[in-house]
């Protein structure tokens, strides 16, 4: 059964967006990272404009933040201090991403700048963080202590000036650093239609040692706010969000956000950071496919005739 979307001018089917967008909404639920950056990918695999995926993935991400962030707030995994934080700097580099989306956008180089955006952040986040997990892996098996600060303990560039203390993360850190990591990330999710989780969740752990359990939900916190208003200032400069489209990805998002939370509770420490981090990979390296194998536009010679 198939539906026409009206901003992305295209027939879709409804039950491949639902099912997709459930799937996308569990690995969300369960890392806490947004599912934005599978969801814009696969949008533009079949065909949606990549204006219109970045704009409307942004209210999916929202929807299915959202579930998991009240319910790791139920269950006390949120530090909502610091989620505050991370979201004041997140929307103003939000903002600003806007503004640099609507100018690549006008530029005609949009497509190629998410794509290649996309492969260089995967590829080298999710290397970092696959060797390290793996290195973390084996030093438990062998019974070595591991080289990482417990969480508490933080390096030199945290120790800025206007130092604030986040019990719940037990984090005394400078909100210099953490204002300006969260603007960058904000910055990169609205001109990517990603909910920047992939990078966030990463951050909080090996940058700012944020304990494990107080992760997910910190920064679906921030993903929720800083994608809603995401969806708003696409909405309202470039008219490219596509309602048809939201509302299918919301729904199927919210559903499988469930499940991926309660999946997300039974991981341990390093098993989440290898399986993120195959995950970042495994996008990096399809992402990487399209471009060199299946190019969008390809060009065709041929001889025409002389008319005389």
């Amino acid at each position: 059964m198939q539906i026409y979307l009206p901003i992305a001018e295209m027939p879709i089917s409804i039950l491949l967006i639902i099912g997709m967008s459930a799937a996308v909404g569990f690995i969300s639920g369960m890392f806490g990272i947004g599912g934005g950056f599978l969801m814009t990918p696969l949008l533009i695999f079949l065909g949606v404009p990549p204006a219109v995926a970045v704009a409307t993935v942004s209210a999916q991400v929202a929807a299915s933040s959202m579930t998991g962030a009240v319910s790791n707030w139920q269950r006390r995994q949120l530090d909502v201090k610091l989620g505050l934080f991370l979201t004041a700097g997140g929307l103003v580099g939000t903002m600003l991403g806007v503004l640099a989306f609507n100018s690549i956008r006008r530029a005609g180089q949009l497509e190629v700048v998410i794509a290649l955006s996309y492969l260089v952040l995967f590829m080298i986040i999710g290397s970092m963080m696959l060797f390290e997990s793996l290195r973390a892996l084996m030093r438990a098996r062998t019974g070595k202590p591991g080289r990482l600060k417990r969480a508490g303990q933080h390096p030199a560039w945290l120790k800025l000036p206007l130092r604030v203390r986040f019990g719940r993360s037990r984090l005394y850190a400078s909100a210099i650093p953490i204002l300006g990591f969260a603007a960058m990330v904000g910055f990169i999710g609205a001109v990517l239609g990603i909910g920047g989780g992939f990078i966030m969740v990463p951050a909080l752990l090996y940058l700012f040692r944020v304990p494990t359990l107080m992760v997910v939900g910190t920064s679906l916190f921030q993903i929720l706010i800083t994608m809603t208003a995401a969806t708003l200032f696409h909405a309202a400069s470039n008219q490219s969000v596509d309602i048809v489209l939201a509302v299918l990805l919301i729904i199927g998002g919210v559903i499988g956000a469930q499940f991926g939370g309660r999946a997300g509770r039974h991981l341990r420490g390093e098993s989440f950071r290898v399986l993120l981090a195959i995950l970042l990979l495994a996008v990096g390296f399809r992402i990487g496919s399209e471009l060199i194998f299946r190019p969008e536009e390809p060009f065709s010679i041929s001889i025409q005739g002389a008319r005389g």
